[in-house]
């Protein structure tokens, strides 16, 4: 998962970008970089750690220029190790590009063998994301006979990307002497959406992962980019032009655990309120815990922070439970979910999260997390509770149980990492050491964003279900993906120990 996001400005929009890269923190933690464009130029600067860690006076001064692009990383494919892999990435031809990518693309080894063998095009690294830029530089180089460039040709390129191209990904790519493209998956699993604000000299435009970064930035929410849809910003900022560019018959299927958890809970994303969306979470989730527990047995509902607050408020208040903050959260510290590495994950839950005694000492407790994927951090913060003095520890998702991988840009993707993997509810339970556990129903979880949303029929919700929508998912492509994910794993530890002895 990645944050990303284009700008066509009136004047410099380094500090611009930076800001909503900032917005977009939550979205990436390993890399930021930002590419800006000044006459005929480029300038980049990209590096490894959080935004504001990155960027420093003298490399925003580095970075001139009315129009520009960034992203904020989360790596899936590839490697994290290399700051290479960082993004945005470049191409010199044709017409030079920048390109930012959000998603994870599931050909892409066979796309870099069709690159290397047909197309001539040499890739630098392991990232997919210099592969979709690589596919989408030769097809504007074929689409436009290298010459002549306006939006048809770029229109025919994303065409020829989506004929070619498989997973889920939103890309924004900025053109030398032209302007921005961004574009969106056939199935609108990744998130991309479109804004205007009016400068005192015209029009800006701004394309980003999610409308935080852009209402934070004082942009309007104009729309959602569609589905396989492209749109061209040319630099003089008129208005943008539009096509579709997947053809008919494809039906949107955005990814469930952008609502779930990795969205902010002040975006707007495919016409859902995310903080609207999580209450009515909390709704159903009231429910399922009023079936299974004696209401009676719970003293205490309390979140574990940040994003399952809003199902936990409205859970208490469905059921007229009393509602409690527990935990107090160090903002110091990275998303566990995101880090790599189990003992990673642990030390960082005791790191992140301390427990409020007086709020648990003698009482039943009903603990609201907005997912179990792993069941690291559930573990923890159950045996927390208990340390602070609960007498018994219930335990509530706002999810249902993760039992497949995610192959479109979450960071899951073994099975064998999977808690919920083989193991029924009772035995999950037994697992994070809670006293009871409820799981949110997957159909109740896709009426809710139904009923908020009525254009939403479908879901890319295959982490919960094992439906991957793309088609091309099968044991083989999973057995390989598990086999790379360990080989990364080992040699990263091999290094950590090549360095602990030097």
């Amino acid at each position: 998962m990645c944050g990303i996001v284009g700008v066509i400005g009136q004047g410099p929009v380094n500090q611009l970008i930076y800001d909503s890269l900032l917005l977009l923190q939550h979205r990436g933690q390993d890399a930021a970089g930002i590419a800006t464009s000044h006459g005929h130029f480029f300038n980049m600067h990209k590096a490894h750690g959080l935004v504001r860690d990155v960027f420093r006076t003298r490399d925003m001064r580095a970075l001139p220029g009315n129009s520009g692009l960034g992203q904020v990383r989360y790596p899936t494919a590839g490697s994290s190790a290399s700051v290479d892999e960082a993004q945005p990435f470049y191409v010199n031809a044709p017409f030079g590009i920048t390109f930012a990518h959000n998603g994870n693309l599931t050909n892409w080894r066979e796309l870099r063998e069709a690159l290397f063998r047909h197309d001539r095009r040499h890739i630098n690294t392991n990232s997919d994301s210099e592969v979709l830029l690589n596919v989408f530089a030769h097809e504007l180089q074929q689409a436009s006979n290298g010459v002549t460039l306006d939006p048809n040709a770029v229109f025919e390129a994303v065409s020829a990307v989506h004929r070619r191209a498989r997973g889920g990904y939103a890309v924004v790519a900025h053109i030398s002497s032209f302007g921005m493209v961004a574009f969106r998956d056939p199935h609108g699993i990744r998130p991309l959406c479109l804004g205007r604000r009016d400068a005192g000299q015209g029009v800006e435009w701004m394309v980003a992962s999610e409308s935080v970064a852009l209402t934070g930035c004082g942009f309007t929410l104009v729309r959602d980019i569609a589905p396989g849809e492209a749109i061209v910003l040319t630099e003089d900022g008129a208005q943008p032009v539009s096509r579709q560019c997947s053809g008919e018959g494809m039906v949107q299927t955005p990814c469930m655990f952008e609502y779930v958890y990795f969205a902010r809970p002040d975006s707007i994303m495919d016409g859902v309120s995310i903080y609207d969306a999580r209450l009515h979470m909390g709704e159903c989730l009231a429910d399922r815990v009023a079936r299974t527990f004696r209401l009676g047995d719970i003293d205490v509902v309390m979140p574990i922070p940040d994003s399952s607050r809003p199902a936990a408020m409205q859970l208490a208040s469905h059921l007229n439970l009393s509602y409690r903050e527990g935990f107090i959260k160090n903002r110091y510290i990275g998303r566990t979910f995101i880090m790599p590495g189990q003992a990673t994950r642990k030390k960082s839950v005791q790191q992140k999260l301390s427990a409020i005694d007086l709020e648990f000492r003698g009482k039943n407790v009903l603990l609201v997390d907005d997912s179990i994927v792993r069941g690291t951090t559930s573990r923890e913060i159950v045996d927390m509770a208990r340390a602070a003095g609960a007498k018994k520890v219930f335990f509530a998702s706002a999810a249902p149980p993760v039992r497949f991988p995610n192959v479109y840009g979450i960071d899951m993707p073994t099975q064998s990492e999977l808690i919920a993997n083989g193991r029924d509810t009772e035995q999950i339970a037994r697992e994070i050491g809670a006293d009871g556990l409820v799981y949110q129903d997957l159909d109740d979880l896709e009426r809710t964003l139904k009923d908020l949303n009525p254009a939403l029929v479908e879901f890319e919700s295959s982490c919960f279900n094992g439906r991957y929508v793309t088609g091309d998912i099968d044991d083989a492509y999973l057995e390989q993906l598990s086999a790379t994910r360990n080989g990364q794993a080992q040699g990263g530890m091999l290094a950590a120990a090549e360095s602990d002895d030097a």
